[in-house]
Order: structure tokens, then C-alpha cells, then sequence
């Protein structure tokens, strides 16, 4: 990314940071909505959640590393290639789907009635598991994704660069977050999502399965790293079993900031991580970007601790 920069300047070069901003802090809320999702409905903070997205793009690089050794012939034509990212696409966010499925299933569930400490310890040490299995997996050196998007720029000779790599991060991440808006706010199930989290102990009176929503919500948060994932990977081009540590907490602090366990919260919060992460690295530095964040962070949860979209809630963890 450094080479972008050195390639502008002046406004061009603000205007450089600012779209690269927001193509990150698309990314950033992508992961967020898991966040976010799942809190809004049993109010855990999933630790996990950055390693399941870590243990998504593994995935993705095996499929890869498969298509390119069993597929014959012109591996790097349209056809394939875009053969091999409906692939990545449709698997990775079922296997996280299923993985983070699992893990409610095994560890959270039976937990469901416990002091929320005991819940937070657990998440933490599935983060662990989640960490060493892709440790175990790939090993610790970072791992070349392949390049599989050009880099070509769209609108040479205007000052900015914009590639389709860009163009792949937003027009993935724009329609998945308005498809879940939909999805919550119209759908039966999205409606007994939302009973849940406002009054979890009503919602079962009214004959709605809480269990089934519970999973359902975590389906959906491990699906949307699964998608995360693979935009990630094709996005930077290499990963690496620590990736969910430092994605996973920018992506918390984004949900944090807009609101946890609001939508558009998370999304608004991504945006603003990733424009002010790039203009500070810019401007002061890449070594005072992520204090620059937090100092951010801190400011805004002093006035609104409940995050810039947030309401007042009853008591989260």
C-alpha cells in the first residue's frame, strides 16, 4: 500500500487515503456485523470470531491450492478464475457457517445460564483453538494468497487509483450488508432475532425457538467471516494464522464505536476505522495510526458510551 501513496499527492493524494480508507473499512465492518450480530442476540463478546474469519481464508487458500493442482489446461482465464471464486465464495462462508455453528453448540450453549465472565473466558479460549488449529493447518509463516483480481487501474490519468480489487471489496460487502438488513428487519426469522434481543424471556413465551435463533445468529455471524475471508484474501494476497488478532480487534473496535449490536452501528463504525487508520498513517505515521484510533475511540465513548448509533440498553457485558 505504501507504493499507492508514494504514487500521490496533494488533493489526489488525500483522495488516494480516503477511498482506501473506505475499502478497508468495508472490510472492517464485514467482520463487525459477525460482532455485532451476535451480541445483539445473547450479548457475548466472541473473542473467536476474528479467528474463525483467519480460519475462512485458510480455507479459501486450500480451495485455490486444490483448483490450480486438479484443474487442467488455462487455469488463468475468466472462466476459471471466476469458476474458482464462486467456489471460495459459496464454501468458505458454509464451513465457517458450520464452524461457528459448532462452536455454540459444544461450548456457548451449555454455558447459556452461567455468569457472562464464565462465557467471555470460554470465547477466549476458543480463540485460542481456533488460532493453533490454524497454526497446525499453515504453520506461522504468512502464506501468498493468489493474485487472482487484477490490479489494473480503472481511471488512469485522474490522480487516484482505483482497481478491481477495489471495486470487488465494495461490491461484495455493500449488497451482503443490505442483504441482512433486509434479511432482519423484513424476515420471519430476522423479526424473531430481534424479539429475542430486546426480551429474550418474552420472545419464548410468544412460542419463538430461541435456541434455533441463537444458531441461526451464529450461522449467520460465521458466514459473513466466511465472506470476510475470502474478500481479505483476495484483497491483501497473503495471510496468516495470527491475520484474526489484529483484523478481528480493529473489527471489535468497530463495532464498539457505531454501537455494538447495531447494524448500521457496525457498518458506520467500520467506515470510520479505515479512514481515519489510513489518513493517520498518511499524515503522522504508520506507528501513531492505530493510537490515533483508539485516542478516537476513547473520545467519542466519553460522550456517547453507548457508540456513535447506540441506544441505551439494559446491562451488556
Amino acid at each position: 500500500m505504501l507504493e499507492l501513496f508514494a504514487q500521490s499527492d496533494g488533493a489526489g493524494g488525500f483522495g488516494q487515503y480516503l477511498l482506501l480508507g473506505l475499502v478497508l473499512g468495508s472490510l472492517y465492518a464485514l467482520i463487525a456485523l459477525g460482532y455485532t450480530m451476535v451480541y445483539g442476540i445473547i450479548e457475548l463478546i466472541n473473542f473467536a470470531h476474528g479467528d474463525l474469519f483467519m480460519l475462512g481464508a485458510f480455507l479459501a487458500l486450500q480451495l485455490a491450492d486444490l483448483w490450480f493442482k486438479q484443474v487442467t489446461g488455462d487455469t488463468t482465464g475468466v472462466l476459471p478464475v471466476a469458476a474458482l471464486l464462486v467456489l471460495m465464495f459459496v464454501l468458505t462462508p458454509l464451513f465457517c457457517a458450520g464452524l461457528n455453528m459448532g462452536a455454540d453448540r459444544a461450548f456457548y450453549k451449555p454455558l447459556r445460564n452461567s455468569p457472562k465472565l464464565t462465557v467471555i473466558v470460554t470465547a477466549i479460549g476458543v480463540s485460542f483453538i481456533f488460532m493453533n488449529l490454524g497454526l497446525f493447518w499453515r504453520g506461522a509463516t504468512p502464506v501468498k494468497f493468489p493474485d487472482l483480481i487484477p490490479d489494473t487501474n480503472l481511471i488512469p490519468g485522474s490522480g487516484l487509483r482505483v482497481t478491481w480489487k477495489d471495486v470487488m471489496v465494495v461490491g461484495v460487502t455493500v449488497p451482503v450488508m443490505l442483504a441482512l438488513t433486509v434479511f432482519v428487519k423484513f424476515t420471519a426469522l430476522g423479526k424473531a432475532m430481534r424479539a429475542t434481543a430486546q426480551n429474550p424471556t418474552a420472545a419464548k413465551l410468544m412460542g419463538i425457538n430461541a435456541d434455533r435463533v441463537i444458531a441461526a445468529t451464529f450461522a449467520i455471524g460465521g458466514a459473513l467471516a466466511g465472506v470476510a475471508s475470502v474478500v481479505y484474501g483476495l484483497y491483501i494476497k497473503s495471510v496468516d494464522y495470527q491475520m484474526g488478532f489484529q483484523n478481528g480487534l480493529y473489527a471489535f473496535t468497530a463495532a464498539v464505536l457505531g454501537g455494538i449490536g447495531n447494524i448500521p452501528g457496525a457498518v458506520l463504525g467500520g467506515l470510520v476505522i479505515g479512514v481515519v487508520g489510513e489518513l493517520g498513517k498518511a499524515y503522522l505515521g504508520a506507528k501513531w495510526s492505530e493510537a490515533l484510533i483508539f485516542a478516537i475511540l476513547i473520545v467519542i465513548l466519553l460522550f456517547r458510551p453507548t457508540g456513535l448509533l447506540g441506544a441505551r440498553t439494559r446491562e451488556k457485558v
